[in-house]
């Protein structure tokens, strides 16, 4: 089992930044991916970004330019830093973690609201 715990979501105003942070614990495989996905009232579930244990990266169109995922193998940890912040950018966000074979594993979600 997998354990994530997230922080950083909140409050900000259009064109505002926020950074969200996501911790794995417990059997935490070297070789994974992370990232976060998100979801607004209404709509499905949405990759946002996502990070390799290699370092490749992938972002949704809609983010690419504003938000940039990272993150600290060393601690297990994953971050995604969002500029530019947009009202249609409010949503929950979730982090996720996968083994590649097959394994998911999400966190409770953090809101982000963006206001316009």
């Amino acid at each position: 089992q997998v354990q994530l715990v997230e922080s950083g979501g909140g409050l900000v105003q259009a064109g505002g930044s926020l950074r969200l942070s996501c911790a794995a614990s417990g059997n935490v495989f070297s070789i994974n991916t992370m990232g976060w996905y998100r979801q607004a009232p209404g709509k499905q579930r949405e990759l946002v970004a996502s990070i390799s244990s290699s370092g490749s990266t992938r972002y949704a169109d809609s983010v690419k330019g504003r938000f940039t995922i990272s993150r600290d193998s060393a601690k297990n940890t994953v971050y995604l830093q969002m500029n530019s912040l947009k009202p249609e950018d409010t949503a929950v966000y979730y982090c996720w973690y996968s083994t590649g074979f097959g394994d998911n594993y999400w966190g409770q979600g953090t809101q982000v609201t963006v206001s316009s």
